[in-house]
């Protein structure tokens, strides 16, 4: 099986200043971080993609496009599921004091979770007061696949990968230890950043390589690499394609490295007015979300 070859290297989606309509593109500037372009209100300029982000027909044009609001890289219907690995880094699982597993820990949240860059992370009423229920934090690196993969083998799996793009799996603890299922306490609407750029994986021949960094207030709070992921992005798509037909566009979460707040004494926790930052390198850029506290409607009104 052939690699998956696309005429882009770095995508976005987007609302365009020029049509007020969504666009994919390229941006201009190979070398920046549109993530934190964006909250920082600099300039982004884009070469229109005509096409779908799932096709490789797509094609990178001359049309010349301003960024007005920066969105995920893949809409929610072009991603239909999102796959995640739990307790994916030798390291995490250390400082929270778990067995590596013996196979990926897998878990499945709503597309209704995701948000773009800049929008805000909300804690819903259910997950109040957050002392109690411990809003946190964890960088991720994201695969996307390109074409149906089932049963495929390690040394192809790299193939069916279109490329790699970034998440902040914002998790609840109270709920997520309550209970052996994962899925409620990751999964609550409009909580789980995506993006910015989804970066072809012609560009990442080694995806085993890539920094990530988490920053809350200015604090640098997770500093890691893909490097230590239990199972790499090879034995993941292989293992979970196996009996399982992964779609184009679906996504995987894979995991995230130590540094994460409720293992820390005291613990550290989310809370409305923080601003959180995930980096992922290879060209994916800077996601950067501020958190609100969901109120209540008799609240709402003063």
């Amino acid at each position: 099986m052939a690699p998956i070859k696309t005429a882009w290297t770095r995508l976005i989606r987007f609302v365009a200043a020029e049509t007020a309509q969504v666009h994919i593109g390229e941006p201009i500037d190979p070398k920046l971080d549109v993530g934190l372009a964006s909250v920082q209100r600099k300039p982004i300029k884009a070469y229109e993609i005509v096409g779908s982000a799932l096709s490789p027909a797509a094609q990178v044009t001359k049309t010349v496009l301003t960024v007005k609001e920066l969105l995920p890289p893949l809409s929610k219907e072009e991603i239909g599921l999102v796959r995640c690995l739990g307790l994916n880094y030798a390291d995490h699982a250390a400082e929270a004091n778990l067995a590596k597993p013996q196979y990926p820990v897998l878990f499945y949240k709503p597309v209704q979770s995701l948000i773009g860059p800049g929008a805000t992370i909300t804690v819903p009423k259910v997950c109040q007061p957050v002392a109690k229920h411990l809003p946190d934090y964890e960088v991720e690196l994201v695969i996307v696949i390109g074409k149906p993969a089932k049963n495929v083998s390690e040394a192809e799996a790299l193939d069916y990968v279109l490329g790699y793009t970034g998440a902040n799996d914002i998790s609840f603890r109270y709920y997520q230890m309550a209970v052996s299922q994962w899925g409620f306490s990751k999964g609550y609407d409009n909580t789980n950043p995506l993006g910015p750029c989804l970066v072809s994986s012609s560009a990442i021949p080694d995806p085993q390589k890539i920094p990530l960094k988490t920053t809350v207030n200015g604090e640098v709070l997770q500093d890691g690499t893909t490097a230590d992921q239990i199972f790499n992005v090879r034995q993941t798509v292989a293992f979970l394609s196996q009996g399982t037909t992964l779609l184009p566009g679906s996504i995987i979460l894979t995991g995230t490295p130590k540094g994460v707040g409720f293992v820390k004494k005291p613990p550290t926790f989310l809370k409305g007015g923080d601003t959180v930052s995930v980096y992922v390198g290879g060209g994916i850029g800077t996601l950067v979300n501020p958190v609100v506290e969901e109120s209540s409607p008799e609240k709402a009104k003063l």
